[in-house]
């Protein structure tokens, strides 16, 4: 078995130490500039040499995303940026667009590169084409079945990371790539000011018929116009190991220190059950599942992208965890 990370999100140096002292193994955090999350509080060039010295104290490594597309106007910050991170030393930067990841390996030479999901990688020869370039990890479309991923492993070289999102909101663009929010906005989904539209409410209007809203009805199946839920495959843990995924990535760097508290917790403790024992692991599945209130689903299938696997109510995921009980209590 491939040795596991859990890759926790942080939106704040508050949430990243949160995140280290709830189990994370890995934290990625984003700078004031380019990582497509304008809206998080982001860290300070002395918040991030303070994060990542806090983490490294603790065994903890620190990724720093820069995998906004990047426009003319950019290039020249982005070689000041990165110039920075020399200096900052995380532990890797993840990227998406092709010319920042020339400027990064210029400017930054003694950082890894890791490719975000936001780069649509859906087959192994992409995979060895960055490998090829120095990247040391991608992160697969969203996109991908865990059949197709088992399937990347086997073509790829033996210590090219595969990182594969686990648990959090999911995007209803190609890999996050929306064009919604700025056609209604003006804000760019691309440039980190996603204004998440795709969440909005809305209805159908026949053209004769102009007032008269036809509602937006859905089923276990999710709607038919925009299905936009949160993923949660920690009823899967197995099936994502045995596909050969070496990180296990949680979205929300929006998210409050209780909900990466919680987030982090729980898939902290199934991991570990599930490596002393996997019958541990299914005796707490009871546990894990209720920190995350579900709906129903469709049932598993081999080829189904993880984009169709069990989901829940963005707006009903955490359940408060008392601060004072052990990170690794045992049931």
């Amino acid at each position: 078995m491939r040795d596991l990370e859990l890759l926790v999100p942080a939106g704040s140096l508050e949430v990243l130490k949160v995140a280290v002292i709830y189990g994370a193994d890995a934290v990625y955090i984003g700078g004031e500039m380019f990582s497509l999350r304008e809206k998080a509080q982001n860290f300070s060039k002395e918040e991030m040499a303070e994060g990542i010295a806090f983490a490294h104290e603790h065994g903890v490594k620190v990724y720093v995303t820069a995998n906004i597309f990047a426009h003319n106007e950019d290039l020249k910050e982005a070689v000041d940026y990165f110039k920075e991170l020399e200096e900052l030393k995380p532990d890797a930067v993840l990227i998406s667009d092709p010319g920042l990841f020339m400027l990064a390996k210029e400017n930054c030479p003694s950082v890894q590169i890791h490719i975000s999901t936001q780069a649509n990688n859906t087959n192994y020869e992409i995979f060895r084409f960055w490998k090829n370039l120095g990247a040391t990890r991608v992160v697969t479309a969203r996109e991908l079945s865990l059949k197709e991923i088992k399937e990347i492993r086997e073509h790829i070289p033996e210590d090219m990371e595969i990182e594969s999102f686990i648990h959090g909101a999911m995007c209803i663009s190609y890999s996050g790539r929306c064009l919604l929010s700025n056609y209604f906005t003006g804000r760019d989904a691309n440039h980190g000011a996603c204004t998440h539209p795709c969440r909005w409410k809305y209805s159908v209007v026949e053209e004769k018929r102009p007032g008269e809203y036809l509602p937006v009805y859905e089923n276990e199946r999710g709607t038919y116009i925009f299905n936009s839920k949160d993923l949660c495959m920690i009823e899967h843990l197995p099936d994502m190991i045995d596909a050969g995924i070496d990180s296990f990535k949680i979205e929300g760097r929006m998210k409050t220190a209780l909900y990466v508290a919680t987030v982090a917790r729980t898939y902290r403790k199934a991991i570990d059950d599930y490596l002393k024992d996997p019958a541990l692991y299914e005796k707490n599945m009871p546990w894990y599942l209720d920190r995350f209130p579900i709906v129903p689903i469709v049932s598993l299938l081999p080829d189904f992208s993880t984009e169709n696997l069990p989901r829940r109510p963005r707006f009903t995921i955490t359940i408060p965890t008392r601060l004072d009980l052990p990170i690794l209590e045992q049931f």
